[in-house]
């Protein structure tokens, strides 16, 4: 008999020891896929971030424009200097500098960048400076390699060789907001328009979302009607997010038809996906929380609102904001319910308010990914790694809250 014991217990830890092996295999398998997927994002977006520059002196002091350095200081300078006939000087510099069919391939909106810089500096007027201003979106697929022609790639080649052409870091990608071409599109639209969305959603749905939550669990009644509710709140969690985009279209644009693709309505939209989850782990929180501290609360004379709001709720909030996490982070990532309401639409300048048109980075990613210029994969690869920033970001200080207002009994 103590053979066959021994025997069975051998087994049960021999069991015991290849179950912790798959576990540690799956951990590791699983770390070992988002090492691969981050690296492999990563790769792909440094180039995102860089864009393809020509560079030349300018010399200003010379160029005959009759321009105050003074008076830049007051109004607009980028117009008065486009006036004085910026563009022309610059063309004709970087014609004397690089040849008439370099010149040729800079962006044509390029002087505006060295506007900028003068309206920092306006001293600058009387010297001469470096410019280092975006080439073309053909020069750039040139200097990568790639659906160019021969011509182009041998241009480049040569002025990569003589330092007139280089691919740098392009801080302004996350100053600028959208644009026909690679080389001038930016993040900042997109991404203020996330922000104003998700500051609509959370404003919306947290409350609404935790009061019902403590209704349900302290308030309300058990019959047939709360019951009806609380299947119908757990439907809705599952329910696929082109529904509340469907909804939205259907409810908010009827009755807010002046705001379509507006931060407004696509926080409303994601507010009512978001707050189905809110609800179901607030109410799991708060039945959490154990007995013992409601009976103690009202046996000191507390009232049911009190002991509520005083006692119950508190402790039960990291619960609550783990699954405000949760919820904020699926409506970050969300791009169908936004496509519905117009939030697709072409949007050249950063939003203004929560009634401004606007993008948000999904669907910007989105839109990237479907042009065919390599231009735009670079970009769209660089506006992941911001999306999983911004992610990062708001989890992060959700986390932070979360453990802040951690209480142990």
């Amino acid at each position: 008999m103590s053979n066959v014991s021994s025997a069975r217990l051998k087994a049960r830890y021999a069991a015991e020891r290849r179950f912790r092996a798959l576990g540690l295999i799956a951990v590791l398998f699983s770390a070992l896929v988002l090492a691969f997927l981050l690296v492999t994002m990563t790769a792909n977006a440094v180039g995102g971030f860089k864009r393809a520059e020509l560079r030349f002196p300018v010399n200003l002091a010379a160029s005959g424009m009759t321009v105050d350095p003074a008076n830049l200081s007051s109004g607009d300078a980028v117009s008065q200097l486009e006036t004085a006939g910026l563009p022309d000087v610059v063309t004709a510099a970087a014609a004397s500098a690089l040849g008439v069919n370099a010149a040729a391939e800079l962006d044509p909106q390029a002087w505006r960048e060295l506007a900028m810089t003068i309206a920092a500096d306006p001293q600058s007027l009387r010297g001469s400076v470096n410019a280092e201003l975006p080439a073309s979106d053909d020069l750039a697929a040139a200097l990568r390699g790639d659906g160019a022609s021969d011509d182009l790639k041998a241009m480049a080649a040569k002025l990569r060789a003589e330092g007139k052409l280089a691919q740098a870091w392009d801080l302004g990608f996350l100053t600028r907001a959208d644009a026909t071409g690679p080389q001038a599109v930016g993040i900042w639209g997109a991404l203020k328009g996330s922000m104003l969305t998700m500051l609509i959603t959370l404003v919306l749905a947290f409350p609404i979302g935790v009061l019902a939550a403590v209704y349900l669990e302290e308030y309300a009644p058990k019959n047939r009607w709360t019951d009806i509710i609380e299947v119908s709140i757990n439907n809705l969690a599952a329910v696929p997010s082109i529904i509340f985009g469907l909804l939205g279209l259907a409810v908010f644009l009827t009755i807010f038809p002046n705001y379509r693709s507006a931060p407004l309505i696509g926080g409303m939209t994601l507010a009512l996906m978001t707050m189905p989850v809110i609800v179901i782990s607030g109410r799991n929180a708060i039945k959490a929380v154990p007995p013992s501290i409601r009976d103690a609360a009202l046996a000191v004379g507390a009232s049911r609102v009190q002991t509520v709001f005083h006692h119950v709720l508190p402790l039960a909030l990291p619960g609550i904001l783990t699954g405000t996490i949760i919820g904020m982070a699926r409506a970050l990532g969300e791009t169908a319910p936004l496509l519905m309401i117009g939030m697709r639409a072409f949007v050249a300048t950063p939003p203004e308010g929560f009634t401004s048109p606007a993008s948000v980075l999904p669907v910007q990613i989105f839109l990237w990914s479907d042009e065919i210029d390599r231009g735009f994969v670079e970009r769209t690869s660089a506006a992941i790694i911001v999306l999983l920033a911004f992610l990062l970001v708001m989890n992060g200080l959700a986390i932070y809250l979360r453990n802040r207002f951690e209480k142990r009994w």
